[in-house]
């Protein structure tokens, strides 16, 4: 979509460059920016020519530029040790987009858009990471991805703040994964995405897509069915529009929590749980 009302495209080449002037939005790979009218927008600042790495590892784990791609994210080689590696494919597919997009669509955009339905959210939550955001008075402050992603396009980002990378911790990064998600057509937005972590440190389950922002439970062991179905039950915040009801979300939710569970806890919880129908 031609955004009408812009006038200037700044291209920053270092930090002193960035600070955003009224009317200024940040462009990463412009896959959302340009999807829909920006009213009020006048002008746009290009991340990318900052020249952000990609990734690169780090004594901690891993840091995930903000304009790095889906597909330069696909591109990362994991270590040997990092057993959570599947879920970045099965969150990158999650989106349904096109070459094209995967080519342009960038980390810090899905994140810092809001879309209850962002798969890249799902992941880095999932993973633990930590925001890296570059404050207005040259500094810059750390929150988890968790806490970012407020509701839907909404987060918690000050006015000119700009996320500049995701630190992924070593310890996620050897975890092991379970991923489930659904939607209303084949090919349609995400309806509920339900992400899990099993590791030394405990049990993580996360659900995006059908609850307005990240929905983050955790244990220090894996948990019952019944005790994790309990509390999605009693959850009483979830996403509605024309992608799911509240109460097909919540049930859909429920049920992938449940396989999940019982996935971590191995073949025997599982083959029980599927004898008993699992928790609904």
């Amino acid at each position: 979509m031609d955004l009408v009302t812009v006038r200037t495209v700044r291209t920053p080449s270092h930090r002193d460059d960035l600070a955003l002037a009224p009317g200024e939005q940040p462009l990463a790979g412009g896959t959302w920016l340009y999807s829909e009218e920006q009213p009020g927008t006048t002008g746009l600042v290009d991340l990318t020519t900052l020249g952000w790495p990609d990734a690169e590892r780090t004594p901690d784990g891993l840091r995930l530029g903000a304009t790095c791609t889906l597909a330069a994210l696909l591109r990362v080689r994991p270590e040997p040790d990092w057993r959570a590696w599947p879920l970045v494919d099965r969150c990158v597919n999650a989106l349904l987009a096109s070459f094209k997009v995967w080519n342009a669509a960038t980390l810090g955009g899905n994140v810092a858009t809001a879309l209850p339905a962002g798969a890249v959210t799902a992941l880095l939550v999932t993973l633990d990471a930590t925001a890296v955001v570059w404050t207005t008075d040259g500094g810059e402050r750390r929150l988890p991805v968790a806490d970012l992603v407020t509701g839907p396009r909404t987060t918690a980002l000050n006015p000119g703040e700009v996320v500049r990378a995701f630190d992924v911790p070593t310890a996620a990064l050897r975890g092991t994964t379970g991923f489930r998600r659904v939607s209303l057509s084949p090919h349609g937005r995400t309806g509920t995405l339900v992400t899990a972590r099993r590791d030394a440190d405990g049990f993580v389950l996360v659900v995006t897509g059908g609850a307005p922002r990240p929905l983050v439970l955790r244990w220090d062991t894996i948990p019952a069915t019944a005790e994790v179905d309990a509390a999605l039950a009693a959850h009483d915040d979830w996403y509605d529009d024309p992608h799911g009801s509240p109460d097909w979300r919540r049930a859909v939710s429920r049920r992938f929590a449940a396989e999940l569970v019982a996935e971590a806890a191995g073949p025997a919880t599982a083959a029980t749980d599927a004898a008993d129908g699992g928790a609904r």
